[in-house]
């Protein structure tokens, strides 16, 4: 039986880019869902449940990942992990 995939490019929003702590929150809530969730940012491709991988990305603010989740439960991953880069911004304190 053929595994669903789902697929979605998300933005780094936050100011100081993918560095290890919100790599470590990407990789946390990846490592929440059964599905294989593969990130991307155009020349390397990596798996998104692994710390060491998602640094190789040295995404900065403004690089477009693309996120591709296969499994029954990787629709629920994109969206909860496209939630935290975009929307929480790896819960990035704000100052006005």
């Amino acid at each position: 039986m053929p595994r669903t995939i789902f697929e979605d490019e998300i933005e780094i929003k936050n100011s100081n880019g993918l560095h290890m702590r919100p790599a470590m929150q990407f990789v946390d809530l990846a490592s929440q869902y059964e599905s294989d969730i593969q990130v991307s940012n155009g020349s390397t491709k990596v798996d998104g449940k692994s710390i060491m991988q998602m640094a190789m990305l040295a995404a900065t603010v403004g690089t477009k990942l693309q996120i591709k989740a296969s499994g029954s439960d990787g629709g629920e991953a994109i969206k909860a992990l496209k939630e935290l880069v975009e929307v929480q911004l790896f819960d990035e304190s704000h100052t006005i």
